[in-house]
């Protein structure tokens, strides 16, 4: 079995006297790749922004090893690079802070006096951030003290840096297409490269040639000639690149923030796995009356499952869909819930979005009601609210702790989730009324006959409760869901300087249309269903 951040076995742990539990893809091994680069004894370190840690690759055995643990100081590391004494620097992107980690382990923090921060580089001693924001800066920090230099603003979204042959650092306008380079001493920076796909990252190879990675979902690769400006372009399929590195042989090694993994890429576009991806979260996960399962796993819309129209993963990817959490089907439709504020309605066919809802805070589970409205569980606000067929917002309760996810009953009754207040609520005319409680952290929530399903993330269980007696029972035990056990951690905040930061963990929860339930392990990136046993197997 594939070793995953939940348990290093790799094995099935959960179980359950009522249901079989079955894996729809293999648990992922790596949390997540952002920022990549060489570390002194030749592994690829991986910093790992939605796992909030860093790891080391070794890229001939794939092997993976955690180096900076998810529950040590740094939150949200986003990219890294080591100076000259084997140090390690890190950009903490949603808490704004840069930090420095010893050859010997030991942390200390170079600045919080960055906002966002992102690319990062070393030139010799010396060490450069920039920030992930409109009108972001390009800075020089010194880790023995002293207050940062900023060598240039205006950046349009910079990401990945590198000091180029020429002796200018070179970095991306995320938005603008743009590649630009500025002497380390400073000066006025000068537009590079224009017209380049979605860049989200620059790197040089051994031989000194510009490669402009693409955020896009072909893996746009864009190689361009220092002296020459004479370009390539290679599409590699891999969707999402985030971040390259050369080896001493001058191999590439990339990362794709939309699906994970590291992957060995040739000049001519060819790859091989040498982590396989994976899915990010899940986040909420839904099931259309065709059987396709989804999941919303917030950088893209995809689908778990071992028939051969996936990769290695187990994943296919149908879309790249920024900040996707709450998901479900409706009729041929997708809708979509963000925490970071909005609601949308996509059509896979056509495969277009329409935008319902925007402003809200932190919308989480979502369920279409019986007379087709949305119903959506505002977390941030403590409300559910309705979405109607043109768009207009309507409260159906509030003064609520964290209502986290909605379910509906055969009656056209309106329960939810509140994982702060550890209780199931049902919706009487704009009144909550406890269907269950003292359940610890209930998050996904679904109705199956004349039973409500919820995923228990404090104790990791499956509980079920009759809508008709109220009783109520653990259906399965020791669920891959939320941080592995033993590890607690600050939760990075979901918004960083006006941009999206790190998003709060949701485990979804629904039920098929033959009855399966489907769970969004986000403890090891799998997406696992369970079927009900006979009554004789139990």
């Amino acid at each position: 079995m594939r070793p995953s951040r939940y348990d290093d076995t790799g094995n099935t742990r959960s179980t359950s006297r009522r249901w079989d539990l079955r894996r729809l893809n293999p648990p992922n091994r790596l949390w997540g790749s952002n920022g990549v680069t060489f570390g002194p004894d030749g592994r690829l370190y991986v910093a790992q922004f939605l796992a909030g840690q860093i790891s080391a690759v070794d890229t001939t055995t794939g092997d993976v090893d955690v180096v900076v643990p998810l529950d040590g100081p740094v939150q949200a590391p986003d990219d890294l690079a080591f100076g000259a004494d084997g140090s390690m620097y890190i950009a903490d992107l949603t808490p704004g802070r840069v930090w420095r980690r010893s050859p010997e382990g030991a942390y200390s923090l170079v600045s919080d006096q960055v906002q966002v921060p992102n690319g990062i580089t070393c030139v010799g001693d010396r060490l450069f951030v920039n920030e992930m924001k409109m009108n972001g800066r390009l800075l020089e920090l010194f880790p023995d003290g002293g207050d940062p230099v900023v060598l240039t603003d205006g950046l349009a979204l910079g990401n990945a840096m590198q000091l180029g042959p020429d002796g200018c650092l070179y970095y991306p306008h995320m938005i603008g297409n743009q590649v630009w380079r500025i002497p380390p001493d400073g000066g006025t920076p000068e537009l590079f490269a224009e017209e380049v796909d979605d860049p989200v990252a620059v790197r040089f190879d051994k031989g000194g040639v510009l490669v402009v990675l693409s955020r896009g979902p072909a893996g746009i690769v864009t190689r361009i000639d220092l002296a020459t400006g004479a370009r390539s372009v290679v599409v590699s399929g891999v969707l999402g690149l985030d971040n390259a590195a050369f080896d001493a042989e001058n191999r590439m090694f990339v990362s794709s923030f939309g699906s994970g993994g590291v992957t060995e890429m040739h000049e001519d576009g060819r790859t091989r796995e040498i982590v396989p991806r994976g899915l990010s979260g899940p986040f909420g996960v839904t099931v259309d009356l065709r059987g396709t399962v989804y999941a919303a796993d917030h950088y893209r819309l995809a689908s778990p499952g071992d028939s051969g129209e996936h990769d290695s993963s187990g994943v296919i990817t149908h879309e790249l869909q920024p900040f996707v959490h709450g998901i479900t089907a409706d009729d041929g439709l997708l809708h979509f819930a963000s925490e970071y504020g909005d609601v949308r309605t996509y059509d896979p066919v056509r495969r277009t979005t329409r935008v319902r809802v925007q402003g809200l805070n932190e919308p989480t589970g979502i369920e279409r009601s019986p007379d087709g409205a949305l119903v959506v569980a505002e977390s941030g606000a403590g409300r559910v609210v309705r979405i109607d067929g043109t768009d207009t917002v309507t409260v159906l309760a509030e003064g609520l702790r964290h209502p986290v996810d909605i379910a509906f009953d055969t009656e056209g009754r309106c329960y939810v989730s509140d994982d702060e207040l550890g209780a199931v609520l049902r919706i009487d005319d704009g009144e909550a009324v406890a269907v269950a409680d003292g359940l610890g952290a209930p998050q996904g929530l679904t109705v199956r006959g004349d039973e409500l399903f919820t995923v228990d993330v404090q104790h990791r269980c499956l509980r079920a409760v009759s809508l008709t007696t109220g009783e109520t029972r653990i259906d399965a035990e020791d669920l891959a869901v939320g941080l592995p056990p033993g590890i607690t951690r600050t939760e990075p905040a979901l918004f960083a300087a006006g941009m999206p930061g790190s998003p709060h963990p949701f485990a979804g929860l629904t039920a098929a249309p033959d009855g399966t339930l489907l769970l969004s392990a986000n403890g090891e990136g799998s997406v696992v269903s369970l079927s009900a046993r006979s009554p004789s197997e139990e």
